[in-house]
């Protein structure tokens, strides 16, 4: 996957850059009329928030609404393509939305959402040397993260991945735990079904933001 042998050399300086700094690129019109279909959706609801960014499909949102019905569900993803492929019903208690995640993570932190929990589950690991920055960890996006807060729960096929985020959060004073997933438990994404049969083992890091 990767030429990497380890946590890249450069993540805790980059790290500790962006801890220092606000990032301002402007937020795009779209994303946020997709925030305010989601802020005014939530307004209607009662009960906890649980943010599952990077939803692909919508498949592991809805599953979390299933388990969770006292609990209202935002899935978001950026592909519009992803999103259409409704294969159930999807719960009252949740809402798929289309959205880059980096505006969306800025427009809930300055609306003051604090999530109760939040998936990020098989993000893109831009597993290349030379693409550290575009990881959620190593990015300006990161301090945002954790503004929002909560139990927080990332999986992944890369070990190294999670193992840099650990670092990133260290960094942060926060304690992250990395446990092998459970493979008798059903697979929580297509992304995990698929990597599951090929016998890749899979990773989940936790943490309290």
């Amino acid at each position: 996957m990767s030429t990497q042998t380890g946590p890249h050399e450069h993540l805790l300086p980059q790290v500790a850059k962006h801890s220092r700094s606000d990032w301002g690129k402007p937020i795009t019109d779209y994303n946020r009329a997709a925030f305010d279909r989601a802020q005014g959706w939530l307004s209607q609801k009662e009960g906890g928030l649980i943010l599952d960014s990077g939803c692909g499909t919508g498949d592991s949102s809805r599953a979390l609404a299933e388990m969770l019905p006292a609990h209202q569900i935002i899935g978001i993803d950026r592909s519009a393509h992803r999103l259409s492929r409704q294969r159930q019903h999807t719960p009252e208690n949740c809402l798929l939305v289309r959205a880059d995640l980096l505006d969306f993570w800025r427009l809930a932190e300055q609306a003051g959402w604090q999530p109760e929990r939040h998936f990020l589950l098989y993000p893109n690991p831009e597993p290349k040397p030379k693409h550290l920055t575009r990881r959620f960890h190593a990015h300006p996006i990161f301090p945002v993260l954790l503004a929002l807060g909560g139990a927080f729960e990332c999986r992944s096929n890369w070990l190294i991945y999670l193992e840099e985020m650990a670092l990133a959060l260290q960094y942060h004073h926060k304690t992250a735990l990395i446990q092998s997933v459970d493979g008798n438990v059903p697979p929580c994404s297509p992304f995990e079904h698929k990597y599951r049969i090929s016998g890749q083992p899979l990773w989940r890091l936790q943490a309290m933001l």
